[in-house]
């Protein structure tokens, strides 16, 4: 299957399931693909015939735009340079969650989370340790004799209760020893945090030298800047004040080039995923006669340049993304 026919068939499936999906970002490099909503659920999805070909950078993107847009970021794909992706199982490439069609339209269309996940050394699954202790204890087992029948050590059954996790093989093992449910799900949608190493949130990269103007205006209001390199706008941009509020438009998709064509497009795909993580959109331009395109605000920078408080900026944000542009 091509990835733009797995695009397509992945699209579909987010919407039979409920979730409002935004345009594609057929603008490059990118990030991602996709986002989409279903009530508080929202996801940054990128789709991938090899999800090998995902490089340190993207994944390092994609957490960050994660956690400024309060989304998870996962990729759907096919195999990796060595095999297909198997299904019930949780991948991680650099970080981010990764998992195959399959298991994606368990997950999202029938609500079934995977129960494995992949590691250095194998296919693991989440014990409950505390269940696992009980079902030995009302068994009358010691420690010692299902260590035997499991074939590992005495210590090892004992980390198992503590908490460990636990290969397929040896979970499968107990679940026949036992005759009763002992693991948990991988929880995607919390970017499988309870499994995946701990690595570090990578830090911002440093803003295009190009944009500095419109970054200056934007710390001087009072906000937060994130720089992006392969998203479709060049920063999210966060009034910490009004997002401590939980004011919706404190968080802003922010772009920023001459307006040209590709600008247009651009400011279109902002204005779709805006729409989708509700957050407003800006694009600033040095002249333009557009106030706006699909809802994201056009911005000229000499409208700017005295402008030092977020609740200004917001309100020529809002009046510019409300205006309807003519047929």
């Amino acid at each position: 299957m091509s990835r733009e026919a797995l695009l397509g068939n992945i699209t579909a499936m987010l919407g039979d399931a409920g979730f409002v999906v935004s345009d594609r970002c057929a603008v490059r490099p990118k990030s991602f693909d996709l986002v989409a909503r279903r009530g508080e659920e929202i996801l940054l999805v990128k789709v991938l015939a090899n999800v090998d070909a995902l490089d340190a950078a993207t994944g390092a993107e994609l957490r960050r735009l994660g956690t400024y847009l309060d989304a998870t970021p996962i990729v759907v794909g096919l195999r990796t340079r060595d095999e297909d992706l198997k299904p019930d199982v949780t991948y991680f490439r650099h970080g981010v969650p990764v998992i195959s069609p399959d298991t994606a339209v368990q997950l999202f269309v029938d609500g079934i989370p995977p129960l494995i996940y992949a590691a250095p050394g194998g296919l693991y699954v989440t014990l409950d340790g505390d269940l696992l202790a009980n079902e030995r204890q009302e068994a009358e087992m010691s420690l010692g004799q299902l260590a035997k029948e499991l074939g590992v050590s005495r210590r090892t059954v004992s980390k198992y209760e503590d908490g460990m996790n636990a290969s397929v093989e040896i979970a499968q093992r107990l679940e026949e020893l036992f005759d009763a449910p002992l693991t948990a799900p991988v929880d995607v949608m919390e970017g499988a945090e309870e499994v995946r190493e701990a690595d570090p949130m990578p830090e911002d990269p440093e803003a295009d030298p190009d944009d500095a103007p419109v970054v200056a205006v934007l710390r001087r209001a009072g906000f937060s800047v994130h720089p992006t390199l392969r998203a479709p706008f060049k920063a999210v941009s966060e009034d910490e004040e009004g997002r401590g509020r939980g004011d919706a438009e404190s968080t802003v998709l922010t772009g920023h080039s001459e307006f040209n064509r590709t600008a247009e497009k651009r400011a279109r795909i902002m204005a779709s995923i805006g729409n989708v993580t509700r957050t407003r959109s800006v694009y600033f331009v040095d002249r333009s006669k557009r106030e706006s395109v699909d809802g994201t605000a056009i911005i000229e920078m000499d409208e700017v340049e005295d402008v030092d408080d977020a609740e200004t900026l917001r309100d020529i944000i809002r009046e510019r993304s409300d205006v309807e542009e003519p047929a």
